[in-house]
């Protein structure tokens, strides 16, 4: 099988790469493990030494990165190099927090001493997404690194170009080499991998279905896993909020990445009688989103990162259409080369629907009516997915109560929801278990191991 990599722009293939034989996966994995056994006993200061190392050749590298990213996955080039920032911002937030993080943690007990230590569990497994390529694996592995693991990336196979180049650039940096390896293979051997005895836990960020799977064949295995899964996000507009910052917001909110993020704001539930003039200000702040090559620095969406994945989104659309909802804005299919999708605005979107009922993986905003305050959480919690949320009102300690109501992994007042290094990211629900960054992220994949002195 090959594997082959296609500008969402064009249309046109890249490159091709041959997958793996399944002796090459066994050796790659068998080289991180002895990669580890090395890493494990070195100190944190040597750790973050090549971690910091690391998040200065990315900002050496970030223009040719953001444009390895627009060209295989389609991300404008302005935001490949926030997202490039951010992952040296991570680096070097884990290179300086980790040691802390993970500090012996005593307890009292009756013994003389008790406490607990926190060690590396080994070759970790990551199965990543394409969305964003370079972010989401060192949102992963600078914890999982810095807690002495090992990882094989199975990166998406549409960026394999990102995947070899995260391992490039480690490795140029001072990381000892396959201590993260990339392991150039399609879906249909991740089980292989899993199964392996030197694999000892699972990370997978992507859709539901491809979680339930992983999640399966790991618990036959008794393997850990972290799932950062779908989802579905509301943002809750109270009939006490400015209007034009919340619609700015959420504009800002439903188009990063194109709309292709887990986190992107997708439905926009606005109480009574606030919703026409609400819709009014956000589809004029949508048209005006600048669609097209996103190679040119004024791009802000380019095109959707393969056009069977924008051909989903479009029969979600009109068959939302078709069972009531109203397109104000977009809703075609645009002429011409390309997985371009147009920003699209539906209103009077209700259950049953598409827009409402699954996530909607790009530049789509479903507008839905809620009668008050508690209808509006009614409406926010009534979906499978549990990742983000927004509320957005003048009274910040009404936010902030209405946020404990919402069923989220985040809840996020009069902002956008973003992963932070230094605050827990997931989800509950249909949107995955675990979590990933600050303190609660690194510790998903270290052994609490407890200690007594009687």
């Amino acid at each position: 099988m090959d594997i082959t990599s296609v500008n969402p722009a064009t249309g046109r293939p890249i490159e091709t790469y041959r997958e793996l034989s399944d002796d090459r996966i066994a050796a790659a994995i068998a080289r991180a493990h002895e990669a580890w056994l090395g890493w494990r006993a070195t100190t944190f200061a040597e750790r973050g030494a090549l971690l910091r190392r690391a998040a200065q050749t990315l900002r050496e590298r970030k223009r040719d990165l953001a444009t390895l990213m627009a060209t295989e996955m389609g991300k404008p080039v302005a935001q490949g190099v926030a997202e490039v920032e951010k992952c040296a911002w991570g680096c070097e937030h884990f290179a300086a927090a980790a040691e802390g993080y993970l500090a012996p943690d005593p307890i009292a007990t009756d013994a003389a001493r008790s406490y607990v230590v926190f060690e590396p569990l080994g070759v970790v497994l990551a199965v990543m997404p394409w969305n964003f390529p370079l972010w989401q694996v060192f949102r992963f592995a600078a914890p999982a690194l810095m807690a002495g693991n090992a990882a094989v990336l199975k990166h998406a196979s549409s960026v394999p170009g990102c995947a070899l180049a995260i391992q490039g650039l480690l490795e140029a940096s001072g990381f000892p080499r396959g201590l993260l390896a990339t392991l150039m293979i399609g879906s249909s051997k991740v089980k292989a991998v899993i199964e392996h005895p030197l694999v000892r836990a699972v990370t997978l960020t992507g859709s539901t279905p491809a979680g339930a799977s992983v999640a399966a064949q790991a618990g036959a295995a008794v393997k850990k896993t972290v799932l950062e899964l779908g989802g579905s996000d509301p943002y809750i507009v109270l009939d006490d909020a400015d209007l034009e910052r919340a619609a700015a917001v959420c504009v800002a909110a439903r188009t990063v990445n194109g709309g292709q993020s887990c986190i992107a704001a997708k439905r926009f539930i606005v109480v009574e009688p606030r919703v026409d003039a609400f819709a009014e200000w956000f589809s004029a702040l949508m048209k005006r989103k600048r669609v097209g090559d996103p190679l040119d620095e004024a791009t802000e969406i380019g095109p959707l990162a393969r056009r069977d994945l924008r051909d989903a989104l479009h029969r979600q659309v009109a068959a939302s259409i078709a069972r009531g909802a109203k397109a104000v804005l977009g809703a075609e299919i645009p002429p011409g080369p390309g997985a371009y999708y147009p920003p699209t605005v539906l209103t009077g979107v209700a259950p049953g629907m598409p827009a409402y009922d699954e996530e909607t993986f790009g530049p789509v905003a479903a507008i839905i009516s809620a009668r008050d305050e508690d209808d509006a959480i009614r409406i926010a919690n009534d979906t499978t997915f549990g990742l983000g949320a927004a509320v957005f009102t003048k009274d910040v300690a009404r936010g902030e109560r209405v946020a404990r109501r919402v069923e989220a992994g985040a809840v996020f007042v009069n902002t956008q929801v973003a992963s932070d290094p230094r605050l827990p990211f997931g989800g509950i629900k249909q949107s995955g278990y675990g979590r990933e960054l600050g303190a609660y992220g690194i510790r998903e994949f270290v052994n609490a191991k407890t200690i007594l002195v009687a």
